[in-house]
């Protein structure tokens, strides 16, 4: 008998089922959003730049200082709070004040994560929640969209420098985001424009093609699950086609609706979060087809044109649940706890 090279070793669970760390999934994530930030460096000038760069710049400073405060070794390094930075940065308008940028950098790092136990312990998306406190304590603000020559490289919004606890003074006239533009006055937005950014927003929410194009190497990656983005934007996608069918006049289209706004960042950077989202497949598709439904019920019947904030929010606060109700019996058994 021809004796065997390799053998098979049987051992106890957990098992490794890949090698990738937090620290190469971070890194990774960083790659994805890097083409997204150098479009809003690129689309909103210098002060998109230093929003970025006050956003990363609070975030991985309020953590750094929040462990050296507690006692405990620095988690900067595992590169989790940069990611929390970037995307904080990209959904803030272009021309917010610095020191509302940095204000919420802190809270959203030290309420929203560093509160809950750190990485792999917070309940929401701490990046949202800086975002959800700025827009409490400054409406006015965080719904202020500068116009083209506002934004470039040859001059600084007024605003941008602001003195803290300030009135911001904002420099030429405001422009209206698409979904602005469509609620509350019926004026559609070309979709060419809103899949390659070239329309008004957040700093790094214009751009759909650069955002799915990290989606995609995410999921190619194995670092992303594909079912959340995918339920988020197909449920978005069917709700509005039947909407549209019901009132055309009304109510906006699909391609507004999935191109506009911070659905295409939210659905495929902030719903993902590993930590604040289901565990099991099937949990990811109700968590996300939940999310596209909060996304159209508060864009189309809310006062705000858009919802995916909250709607994030609130799947961030069911998800536990979601796996806590679909939770597969284990093997063996006719339910949890009972026997066959």
């Amino acid at each position: 008998m021809t004796k065997l090279s390799k053998t098979l070793t049987i051992q106890s669970s957990p098992h490794i089922g890949a090698a990738a760390s937090v620290d190469s999934i971070m890194l990774n994530v960083v790659l994805a959003l890097l083409p997204v930030c150098a479009f809003a460096i690129y689309r909103f000038g210098i002060s998109a730049a230093l929003i970025l760069m006050m956003a990363v710049l609070s975030c991985v400073l309020t953590e750094h200082l929040m462990c050296r405060f507690s006692g405990r070794p620095t988690t900067v390094s595992d590169g989790s709070v940069l990611i929390t930075g970037i995307l904080y940065g990209l959904i803030l308008p272009p021309s917010l004040p610095l020191w509302m940028v940095a204000a919420g950098g802190v809270i959203g790092v030290a309420m929203g994560k560093f509160l809950f136990g750190g990485l792999g312990y917070n309940a929401f998306n701490p990046a949202l929640v800086g975002r959800a406190i700025l827009q409490a304590a400054f409406p006015a603000a965080m719904t202020t969209w500068p116009s083209d020559s506002a934004a470039s490289f040859a001059s600084l919004p007024s605003s941008t420098l602001a003195l803290p606890l300030t009135k911001p003074d904002y420099d030429g006239i405001s422009a209206a985001t698409p979904l602005a533009k469509w609620k509350f006055e019926q004026i559609p937005t070309d979709t060419a424009d809103l899949f390659v950014g070239t329309v008004s927003g957040s700093t790094g929410e214009t751009c759909a093609a650069l955002i799915l194009l990290g989606g995609v190497y995410l999921v190619a990656r194995r670092m992303m699950s594909w079912r959340i983005p995918v339920a988020i934007l197909s449920t978005v996608a069917l709700c509005s086609m039947l909407l549209q069918a019901i009132d055309p006049t009304r109510y906006a289209g699909p391609s507004l609706m999935l191109f506009s706004g911070g659905l295409m960042l939210g659905a495929v950077f902030m719903a993902t979060d590993m930590v604040a989202s289901p565990i099991t497949h099937l949990g990811c598709v109700i968590y996300g087809i939940l999310i596209g439904l909060l996304v159209v019920i508060i864009r189309v019947w809310g006062g705000m044109p858009e919802g995916v904030m909250y709607a994030i929010l609130i799947g961030n606060a069911v998800s536990p649940h979601i796996d806590h109700w679909i939770q597969p019996r284990v093997y063996g058994t006719a339910s949890q706890g009972g026997a066959v």
